[in-house]
């Protein structure tokens, strides 16, 4: 049997109930434009060159549980980050330290949960 082709992330899809409001949040917090939008769906510009895009599709249920996926974000200033993040209606819901790493796990104004962590 042959080796299938080898597949790479195109995008990540969040669904959401605010389709505006989270192409917003998103958009502020990587600066990432609305590349395609159809009833429903927007498609961002990439998350970074040669990276995948994140895309959204509303639905009516709200998140109901803990994502079994989620974002990490890394940045120089993650206190200024989490600063931003809270301005434009996410939250911070707790900090972690393991062996020296630490990260702040987020949520996105729907709840969504996300993590912050210092770049090398």
């Amino acid at each position: 049997m042959a080796r299938p082709a080898v597949a790479r992330v195109a995008s990540i899809m969040l669904d959401c109930n605010d389709l505006d409001g989270m192409v917003s949040f998103w958009g502020a917090i990587l600066e990432v434009k609305e590349k395609n939008r159809f009833p429903g769906y927007v498609w961002m510009t990439r998350i970074s060159r040669g990276g995948p895009a994140l895309a959204f599709q509303q639905v009516s249920e709200k998140k109901a549980a803990k994502n079994r996926l989620h974002l990490d974000l890394s940045t120089a200033d993650p206190e200024a980050l989490i600063s931003h993040i809270e301005e434009l209606g996410g939250v911070r819901l707790h900090d972690h330290d393991i062996a020296g790493f630490h990260w702040t796990v987020c949520a996105d104004p729907e709840g969504n949960e996300f993590c912050v962590t210092k770049s090398d």
